[in-house]
């Protein structure tokens, strides 16, 4: 597992299914912070489907919000918008992660890691807030196929990892946030 369990980040990972109302949650906590928000989507837009989240999502914004599309270097766009004055809302890990897992430039598993490990890094580093929104793909049935079944491993140790150096960690279903851990006050 990927872990720097002695650190807290000034982060927030969101978790829930699909269709949970995760990405709803996350929004509204991130107008909530009266802070400039900075949208970091991660999709790759690559069918109709995908299209028409992405569309969706995009209508749903303020016209405020300025967004930001990286489908791989996502630590490194962390870097380069975090600030105090601002709050990053990052939808969502688990396709960040699925982006990693297909990528066609043939990095493969070292680029996988090396991008984990900047990731949280980063996070336990950064000066100013993040949201993290991603899929809890882990509570269904054991998946047939071995890219399914890495990717579903993969997306539970990322969240565990980013877990452990949170200081907030909510879980949606059925859009009602069930807070997992919070900051000691």
């Amino acid at each position: 597992m990927l872990s720097m369990d002695s650190i807290t980040s000034n982060c927030h990972l969101i978790l829930g299914g699909a269709r949970s109302g995760k990405s709803r949650y996350a929004e509204q906590l991130a107008k909530d912070s009266g802070k400039v928000v900075i949208y970091l989507a991660t999709a790759k837009v690559k069918d109709d489907e995908i299209a028409k989240r992405v569309a969706r999502h995009q209508q749903d914004r303020p016209s405020d919000w300025q967004t930001v599309e990286e489908a791989i270097y996502l630590a490194d766009k962390l870097q380069q918008w975090a600030s105090s004055e601002r709050i990053i809302l990052v939808d969502c890990l688990t396709m960040w992660l699925m982006n990693l897992l297909s990528d066609d430039s043939g990095a493969g598993n070292n680029q996988l890691k090396t991008e984990q490990q900047k990731l949280l890094k980063v996070l336990s580093q950064l000066q100013g807030e993040v949201i993290l929104v991603s899929n809890e793909v882990g509570m269904g049935i054991i998946p047939l196929g071995e890219l399914t079944r890495k990717y579903v491993d993969e997306a539970g140790r990322l969240h565990q990892s980013i877990a452990s150096i949170a200081e907030r960690v909510t879980l949606i279903t059925a859009g009602l946030p069930l807070s997992l851990k919070k900051p000691y006050i």
